[in-house]
């Protein structure tokens, strides 16, 4: 009964953990690996397992860094069920598609500069092989995965259908619960309810992406989105949101609509320039069981999906070209939220040089990303290979962030009213050391961080090295 730490421990991305129990292996996760192109060529390497030996994978949300290279292992043969959440399985149809026609595209680039033998990671068609493959589950209902193995998810709060996952393993007399974080969204954040309670655990593994800083509250958010649009509106320029697809984007389509006249949105064309984000805020509109109490009133109160009267929802890449001819008075929310892809691209191309125009960034921002140095202000960014003055003022507005800060994930893990053991993964390298110290002395728990290979007895509790060639991510 061990576990094998592999994805995200040395970064924040590629999240993927594997269990062995019972003569039978399981997966936790299995995600890109994000940031510069030194970090997304490890998505192409080897996996530190046979993909045809593992039994089954369980997803703990949708988001690419948690799922995208679950058509690959597919491909490369994996046979097995996936169990996520039942809202996960129709975003993972969006954002795996979407993976995969990128990585296409990108192929295809490639292959015309000369480069032929490159090819993608994963087609449109094997993507949605592996979604085929997803059985979908409900909050709080166990189900035995494997012999010995049972498996309930709970409310992560972090975007729709994303979950924690709770494992009762039995192997022989031992028994041990190991929970898994995934990634915890904030408390009394909009649309989502607030992660729910650790029932009970002997071991938590949790992220820690915001574990050494604390977000701005909700109300200070709100007020700091309106200072922005208000001096935006003087500047007369335009004001750029690189925005994550899934829950970024459906949050601000609903303060738009909660704060319409408050945020004087009427002067304003407000564009979704994301045919993702549009699928996706269609799927978070056919789930408000999944909501919280003030969304599903707020969503009562309407007719229809979006409530502005001036959001234009442009799929088309006409739609969004057709953008770049307004010089003042657009509000553009386009993917990718890292900057590293995307329609946000090329309103950067023509937005980024102007001092008059303004740039939200609500989103963590990988290392290597074009988003993180615009956060690092960067007074010059290259953008596919041109360089561009970067005139334009730059905010980052953190308390709109879909990832629990340091008190949020405290708060979660002290929900569990036993002492369990703490690994600390999925943060970089700073930070993780910052939380795993807040969780001892905040909470007096074993707190440790494992690196890549590393292997945890979940009998014993020892944690020791692997044998060579091990979870090199």
């Amino acid at each position: 009964m061990e576990l094998e730490f592999y994805g995200a421990t040395r970064r924040v991305t590629g999240s993927c953990h594997i269990l062995r129990a019972g003569g039978f292996t399981l997966l936790l996760d299995c995600g890109l690996v994000q940031g510069g192109f030194e970090d997304e060529v490890l998505n192409r390497e080897p996996f530190p397992f046979d993909p045809g030996s593992i039994d089954a994978l369980v997803l703990s949300h949708g988001h690419i860094d948690h799922s995208g290279r679950v058509p690959l292992l597919v491909k490369r043969g994996f046979r097995g069920p996936i169990y996520t959440h039942e809202a996960t399985i129709e975003l993972c149809r969006v954002l795996l598609k979407d993976s995969a026609s990128l990585s296409e595209h990108d192929a295809l680039r490639r292959r015309r500069h000369g480069h032929g033998d490159a090819e993608p990671l994963y087609t449109v068609e094997e993507a949605l092989v592996a979604v085929d493959r997803m059985h979908g589950l409900r909050y709080e209902k166990v189900k035995e995965i494997l012999p010995g193995i049972f498996l309930r998810l709970h409310d992560a709060g972090h975007i729709l259908g994303s979950a924690f996952v709770e494992l009762e393993i039995s192997e022989g007399e031992e028994r041990r619960t190991l929970v898994f974080s995934g990634d915890i969204g904030q408390y009394d954040t909009p649309i989502m309810n607030d992660p729910s309670s650790i029932r009970h655990a002997d071991y938590v593994i949790v992220e820690s992406t915001y574990g050494d800083r604390l977000h701005r509250s909700l109300d200070e958010t709100v007020r700091e989105i309106g200072e922005i649009i208000t001096t935006a509106c003087r500047d007369c320029g335009n004001i750029l949101i690189p925005s994550f697809a899934i829950g970024r984007s459906q949050e601000l389509l609903y303060l738009f609509g909660k704060h319409y006249h408050e945020w004087d949105l009427p002067r304003w064309q407000v564009y979704l320039d994301s045919p993702m984000a549009i699928e996706a805020s269609m799927i978070y509109w056919e789930h408000p069981e999944l909501w919280d109490e003030e969304a599903k009133l707020f969503r009562k109160e309407l007719r229809r999906m979006p409530p502005l009267g001036n959001l234009h929802l442009t799929g088309s890449v006409d739609q969004s070209i057709a953008i770049n001819s307004h010089r003042q008075g657009a509000i553009i929310v386009a993917g990718s939220g890292m900057c590293n892809g995307g329609r946000i691209i090329h309103h950067l191309k023509n937005n980024v040089w102007r001092p008059e125009c303004h740039v939200l960034i609500i989103g963590f921002q990988a290392q290597g990303t074009l988003g993180r140095r615009l956060v690092e202000g960067h007074k010059e960014v290259h953008i596919n290979g041109t360089a561009y003055r970067v005139a334009a003022k730059v905010h980052t507005i953190g308390g709109l962030s879909a990832h629990g800060d340091r008190d949020d994930l405290l708060r979660w893990l002290g929900s569990c009213e036993c002492s369990p053991a703490v690994l600390v993964v999925h943060g970089e390298e700073r930070v993780k050391e910052v939380f795993r110290e807040s969780i001892r002395t905040s909470l007096s728990l074993d707190a440790r961080i494992p690196v890549p290979g590393q292997l945890l007895d979940l009998v014993t509790g020892e944690l020791r090295s692997a044998p060579e060639g091990h979870g090199q991510h």
